[in-house]
């Protein structure tokens, strides 16, 4: 029977994403097949991480018995893992769950997507600083719609005039959410917000990781 490496499951608000706020039941799946530099869940990157053997029922138990409707998948990349499609297609049956899933933006999204209940999608675009633009995948960007979001984490100036020519070539504005996002203590969120003003990007948001400032920033399990 297929088993997913749990490596945190939780009940917490979540930190960024259209859902910042609200409450979640997360969980975290071990591996990831990226090296971003700036990875703040670096000790999930690895199959063989610490983690729980749980059953896609067993998850969705879970789930259920939180109490709590939002989910939100994430990793690690979740949807890296084997059978990660039949993990989100049992999530999406459970009128009573609402799955949000935190992707990293070079997995093909297209057969979760295509789902019955689609899920919520927040996805990252890597920018130059993580090293990892390169793994991309890009056609993922052109299945987004209104209540999904594409993440730019950006740790300088180079990294936000690269957002922005992404913007463009994508044809994200006014089609999904856009959030610029600074890496935590090496870009002031004020200089993001100087340039959305300078490009007169309407349609893009600011948003801060919330649980980084509500608990200690290396803090697991909130």
């Amino acid at each position: 029977m297929q088993t997913y490496r749990v490596a945190e499951k939780f009940v917490s608000i979540n930190g960024e994403g259209s859902r910042a706020g609200e409450l979640a039941v997360f969980i975290r799946l071990a591996g990831c097949n990226l090296r971003c530099a700036y990875c703040d869940t670096a000790w999930a990157w690895e199959q063989d991480a610490p983690a729980e053997a749980m059953t896609a029922a067993e998850i969705v138990a879970y789930c259920k018995g939180c109490g709590v409707k939002n989910v939100t998948l994430t990793g690690g990349e979740p949807l890296a893992a084997p059978g990660a499609l039949a993990l989100v297609r049992a999530i999406t049956a459970e009128p009573e769950l609402s799955l949000e899933i935190e992707t990293n933006g070079s997995i093909d999204i297209a057969p979760f997507a295509e789902l019955p209940r689609r899920p919520l999608f927040t996805l990252d675009y890597k920018l130059p600083a993580s090293g990892m633009e390169a793994a991309m995948h890009r056609p993922s960007f052109a299945l987004l719609g209104p209540e999904d979001v594409v993440k730019f984490v950006c740790s300088d100036k180079r990294d936000l005039a690269r957002a922005a020519e992404v913007i463009d070539e994508l044809g994200l504005l006014g089609r999904t959410q856009i959030y610029f996002s600074p890496v935590f203590g090496a870009l002031a969120p004020a200089e993001i917000v100087d340039f959305l003003r300078e490009r007169r990007l309407c349609g893009a948001r600011v948003q801060l990781q919330l649980h980084k400032f509500i608990w200690p920033p290396d803090s697991r399990g909130v």
